[in-house]
């Protein structure tokens, strides 16, 4: 707590924020280094093992927390282990990329430019780093997978949008929503947070899955990837396919390595566009797995 607070240094104002410990080992410690940055804290679902929400906020609707955060003050939801972060705010459930974005926004203000986000992260997140002079390198998806090409890159910060998790290498080199909770609430108010949050809201993602037996996963992907090339501008296979539809658009196509399933996510600035690329590539997954059964 002290070391998180060194770095991250007293908030002005008194801000106010609503903690969902979701029953897990952030108990303690969050609502500790919030109340000495100088935050107003109030916590739900403080018991161990005790909580009205799943233990994973990323897929949860966090209905008590966003009843129990004003308009204008942020909301802060922990998964079991406190490595994980989702952000309420304006009385709404913020996007996992949010976390990240909104982690990033801060490095750059802290004068961080090297930066490595796994490749499923919200291209919104890029555009950001790179409009404000930063570089971004890609990752294979999995916590593990950012970090060991941040190790290889001497990236200063980086992370996962779709697990809200954010990495700063100074303070540790993992996924921590401690510390992530106290940079994002230094930030309220500012026009570093405005910022961030209007350029996001520009961007909608959309995903849905297929059913293909496991032992077709790598012959369907192989297939999709011939299928794609022509289609696109540019077409990246680090992990899965991934097409590049336009400067503002892309989607990915990973097969599951627990389930009998292949997943399609995809984004745009257009909300219909991102649901239209989704589409029209899954159809592709299902002429691609029909080719090689």
């Amino acid at each position: 707590v002290d070391d998180a607070a060194k770095l991250i240094g007293k908030i002005d104002g008194n801000p106010k924020t609503t903690v969902d410990i979701g029953g897990g080992a952030a108990k303690d410690v969050a609502p500790s280094l919030l109340k000495k940055l100088g935050c107003n804290v109030k916590t739900i679902n403080e018991n161990i093992g005790k909580s009205t929400r799943g233990p994973d906020p990323t897929t949860d609707n966090l209905k008590d927390l966003i009843a129990n955060t004003g308009s204008k003050d942020i909301g802060f939801a922990f998964d079991l282990d406190a490595d994980r972060l989702v952000v309420v705010y304006d009385r709404k459930k913020q996007s996992s990329d949010v976390t990240l974005g909104l982690g990033v926004a801060k490095a750059l203000e802290l004068g961080y430019k090297k930066f490595v986000f796994s490749i499923d992260t919200s291209v919104s997140v890029e555009k950001f780093v790179t409009q404000n002079g930063g570089t971004v390198q890609r990752s294979k998806v999995g916590e593990a997978n950012v970090i060991d090409l941040m190790l290889k890159t001497k990236a200063q910060a980086g992370g996962e949008g779709s697990s809200a998790g954010f990495i700063l290498p100074e303070f540790n080199f993992c996924r921590d929503g401690l510390l992530t909770s106290g940079l994002i609430a230094s930030m309220l108010g500012t026009a570093t947070f405005n910022d961030i949050l209007k350029f996001m809201s520009n961007y909608y993602q959309s995903r849905d899955k297929i059913a293909i037996s496991s032992d077709l996963h790598d012959k369907t992907v192989a297939k999709l990837y011939e299928n794609m090339k022509g289609r696109f501008s540019e077409i990246i296979t680090i992990d899965g396919v991934k097409a590049i539809v336009d400067e503002n658009s892309w989607v990915l196509v990973r097969k599951s390595n627990t389930e009998d399933i292949i997943r399609i996510s995809s984004e745009s600035n257009s909300l219909q566009k991102a649901q239209e690329i989704k589409s029209q590539v899954l159809d592709l997954v299902k002429k691609s797995h029909e080719q090689v059964k």
